[in-house]
């Protein structure tokens, strides 16, 4: 439940003392103007004071450690009536906790691609596909060719995969080219003014696509369509991101591990398994601790239905008619240590594979940030800049908030991301392999934006 507002003078005294602090900590964010223009101000969650108080004390509970492994629930939560669900429900329920939920399809009946892009009888309406996008080069992947624990993609048109799409149904959901699903098409970066889907508020705290809409060159929102049949293998999402899926139409199958299991679904040379419902999984000379994993969390996922997907549950997708639905990956100051650690795991996995060159390689760290760059898509030196463009916005949500009255909600959430990125800037700082990156040229320097941030911290917890 919602608290009431602060009382007033605490209010004005926080706001007089980051009217001080606030306006020296803003810095410059290298993205043209009218990318700043477009991605200044965040659309904020609704966080409220009560709020904040609890996820800050779940945060200084865990002492920066990572949430620890978990048994599956015995069922999802599922959440039917948009108006009964506040933002802080979400918090107490399932960020925190990090459990998965699913959304009813109420809070997605007004969505522009729910009215668009289906026929009446609930199926993809190719014909409007066809006229809106049908000259779209989009990426395909081919479900039945295993390359590594994924599929080998191409790109096509629209216009030839829904050719391909229709002749597969016609053949009784069968082509000699294989089952093909398209997958990961940007069609909100490629069409940003397309009535497409109204963002939920409680993923509006996203700071992965925040930080890429400030650079302008990339997203992590997508589109998936394909046929009954079609299909995701195991994995985790990027960088131990949320991620959210929503089925424009057509229904999903989800298992989904919670964080530590799939250790269990490893095979004896380490390597995750590509499919989990495999009956190689029984083989116990292969996979030797498969019996110790505990059975997935399943999920039906109905038309018009939203799934939550919380950071580091491995899981694995099957769409059980034909099917389009749109993903968004993201991360805010609820995972954002778990991105952390994910990208120290990353480091040490790309060092003990080049290992052997450590004495002989010139600069032996810095290709190994280079390496893992190209592996990862981030590195330190990327985290670093990363965290630097949220601390940016949030530090002016915090100097707007001073200075006017009422606006408590900017406040509250500004102050609560500021928190978190101070406790990770602090670990990243201190790591060994960032203090040998060269940051001679950043600015602000790391050390004083840290310095800066833990200032703001201490400015707006004061009574």
């Amino acid at each position: 439940m919602r608290a009431g507002p602060e009382p007033q003078a605490l209010v004005g005294q926080k706001r007089g003392a980051l009217r001080l602090l606030v306006p020296r900590l803003v810095l410059t964010v290298s993205a043209p103007a009218e990318v700043r223009r477009r991605v200044l101000r965040p659309v904020l969650s609704w966080m409220d004071r009560e709020t904040r108080a609890l996820a800050d004390r779940h945060f200084r509970g865990l002492g920066g450690d990572v949430p620890g492994v978990g048994q599956a629930p015995g069922r999802v939560a599922f959440v039917s009536e948009p108006g009964a669900f506040s933002y802080a429900d979400f918090v107490r329920g399932f960020l925190l906790p990090n459990l998965p939920c699913v959304f009813s399809s109420a809070f997605t009946q007004g969505w522009g691609s729910r009215r668009r892009w289906v026929t009446p009888a609930g199926r993809p309406d190719f014909d409007h596909l066809l006229r809106t996008y049908g000259d779209v080069v989009v990426p395909v992947a081919n479900c039945g060719v295993q390359e590594y624990n994924s599929n080998p993609k191409e790109h096509m048109t629209l216009r030839d995969y829904i050719t391909y799409w229709k002749e597969y149904i016609q053949a009784g959901y069968s082509s000699p080219r294989g089952c093909l699903y398209l997958k990961d098409w940007h069609l909100c970066r490629d069409f940003p003014v397309e009535d497409v889907f109204t963002l939920p508020v409680y993923f509006s705290s996203d700071w992965l696509n925040e930080f890429w809409d400030a650079l302008d060159v990339d997203d992590y929102r997508f589109v998936y369509a394909g046929p009954a049949g079609s299909w995701s293998p195991f994995h985790a999402d990027i960088f131990r991101s949320f991620s959210w899926s929503v089925n424009v139409c057509g229904r999903k199958k989800w298992l989904l591990f919670p964080p530590g299991q799939e250790e269990a679904l490893r095979d004896r040379h380490g390597n995750l398994p590509y499919d989990v419902t495999s009956p190689a999984l029984c083989d116990t000379h292969l996979h030797p601790r498969s019996q110790l994993a505990g059975p997935p969390l399943e999920i039906t996922q109905e038309a018009g239905e939203m799934v939550f997907v919380p950071s580091g549950w491995h899981h694995q997708v099957h769409n059980l008619d034909d099917t389009i639905s749109i993903n968004h990956n993201w991360v805010n100051g609820f995972n954002l240590a778990n991105m952390w650690r994910f990208l120290q795991q990353e480091l040490c996995a790309v060092q003990e594979e080049v290992s052997e060159w450590r004495d002989s390689m010139p600069d032996w760290h810095h290709h190994c940030q280079v390496i893992m760059r190209s592996c990862s898509g981030i590195n330190f030196e990327e985290f670093y800049h990363f965290l630097k463009v949220i601390a940016e916005k949030r530090l002016l949500v915090l100097r707007e908030a001073a200075a006017e009255d009422g606006a408590g909600l900017g406040f509250e959430q500004a102050a609560f991301d500021v928190g978190r990125i101070t406790e990770v800037l602090a670990s990243l700082v201190a790591h060994p392999d960032f203090q040998r990156v060269d940051t001679s040229a950043f600015s602000p320097r790391p050390k004083e934006l840290l310095q800066q941030l833990r200032e703001a911290v201490d400015a707006a917890a004061a009574p």
